[in-house]
């Protein structure tokens, strides 16, 4: 039902392109016409917010979940935190490579959580620049990032750096807790 209701959209949609442009260009217009047989499949991908969005062969995007508000407005999936990762467990200091016992434990974490897809938040602590902690912790949310596409899973890295502390960076124990790597579960 979806499906032939997205390739009725994608069908419609190329027909007013295709008569836009005749229009637009008069009688001496070139117009690319295009076969409103062809199958379109649709690619999927989920933003940090958690919905979900088509992208058709011909460039065209849109949202690609059927249920929308009374304004058109898309409901999304919630997403929810589902675990929280000291860096110093995953990363050695000022590095972003990851063991392979712990490549394994993500691995295994990322195949057993069972989520859409995942959103990777990185962080760490002032001890550096301000540019240089938004690097590293790039560096590190692309990591885990990568571990979960392995896996076969969607993820999408963000990087945060120093500026969302947890605790305060004043002392060592606060600075160990704003090392961390955040995944949310998109279900």
């Amino acid at each position: 039902m979806i499906r032939k209701f997205f390739k009725f959209i994608a069908v419609a949609f190329a027909g007013v392109i295709i008569a836009s442009a005749a229009i637009a260009g008069g009688e001496n217009s070139i117009v690319k016409q295009t076969d409103l047989r062809e199958r379109y499949v649709p690619a999927i991908w989920v933003d940090p917010d958690g919905c979900e969005h088509w992208a058709m062969d011909d460039g065209v995007e849109g949202y690609m979940t059927p249920h929308v508000t009374r304004d058109g407005i898309p409901v999304c999936r919630r997403g929810n935190p589902c675990a929280v990762m000291n860096s110093d467990q995953l990363f050695g200091v000022n590095q972003s490579h990851l063991s392979a016992s712990n490549r394994a434990r993500l691995q295994k974490f990322f195949k057993s959580a069972g989520a859409v897809t995942y959103v990777i938040d990185g962080h760490t602590d002032s001890d550096a620049s301000d540019a240089y902690n938004m690097r590293l912790s790039k560096r590190r949310a692309q990591a885990v990032a990568k571990v979960a596409q392995s896996t076969g899973a969607t993820a999408q890295a963000r990087w945060y750096g120093e500026r969302v502390p947890l605790a305060s960076n004043r002392t060592r124990a606060g600075k160990a807790k704003n090392r961390r790597v955040e995944i949310t579960c998109i279900r």
